[in-house]
């Protein structure tokens, strides 16, 4: 494939040495303030090469413009950038009306969305043995400007909708007893974590702890290129659970 990347940070170099290990070639890579010598344009235009798929890690302020850009110019999109999913409804039309398929998350670790279904599938279990309690605690480097993790909060959502006696995600120190209907997340910064979550099942008798740990930003630019791969010949509005989903169930030759 002819793959195109949109942000030429670290995430963005990453993707571009994975996808070329991957067999594929990657003619363009747009940046507007980047000055590395591998950026070909500041912007994507009607004159832009042809590309099979383009993959996104930009910044909220353009990525819609970007997305309108992608729906008219008929290129497939793979978006990893965060904090435009308030116009989610807008952008699906967008992409019903163009026949074009995109994909985005705000995760394309192939690591950690295997770690959502299996969260999801003890949760459905656990949902029948009340003498276990849940918790989150999640991990990540010092300069880690957020918290908790978009990812905790993945998590924490999977529990709620999977575990009757929780409803609440709670995300603040506690300096009281807390509820039974409660989820708590904890986060820790410290050092140079990539990033680590952990839930604990736990009961007066024994705990049932599952955690992820990534080593480095390799497993969410390989899994942002498999999205490519996916959904270059794809028609339509997908997530990355329409991905897995794909996988899990053995529709995996899309290469």
């Amino acid at each position: 494939m002819r793959v195109g990347i949109a942000g030429y940070g670290k995430m963005g170099g990453m993707v571009r040495q994975i996808a070329l290990s991957r067999g594929h070639e990657v003619p363009v890579i747009i940046d507007p303030s980047s000055s590395a010598k591998e950026v070909t344009q500041k912007e994507i235009t009607s004159t832009t090469p042809r590309l099979d798929v383009i993959i996104d890690f930009t910044n909220p302020d353009v990525v819609l413009d970007n997305i309108k850009s992608y729906c008219e110019l008929k290129i497939p999109a793979v978006i990893g950038t965060t904090g435009w999913y308030d116009q989610i409804d807008q952008v699906a039309e967008n992409i019903k009306n163009s026949a074009i398929g995109l994909i985005w998350s705000g995760n394309f670790s192939l690591g950690v969305n295997l770690f959502f279904h299996i969260i999801k599938t003890t949760g459905q279990l656990m949902n029948r043995f009340s003498q276990y309690d849940v918790m989150i605690n999640e991990y990540h480097h010092r300069q880690k400007a957020d918290s908790p993790s978009g990812t905790a909060q993945m998590i924490g959502d999977i529990l709620i909708d999977q575990i009757d006696r929780k409803s609440i995600v709670y995300t603040g120190n506690l300096d009281r007893r807390i509820k039974d209907s409660e989820l708590q997340i904890t986060s820790t910064r410290g050092g140079s974590i990539p990033g680590t979550h952990r839930i604990t099942f736990d009961s007066e008798v024994d705990s049932i702890v599952l955690e992820h740990s990534a080593r480095s930003r390799a497993g969410f630019a390989e899994g942002a290129v498999m999205a490519a791969e996916w959904v270059h010949n794809q028609r339509g509005f997908f997530n990355i659970d329409d991905m897995m989903y794909s996988i899990i169930k053995g529709n995996n030759t899309w290469r």
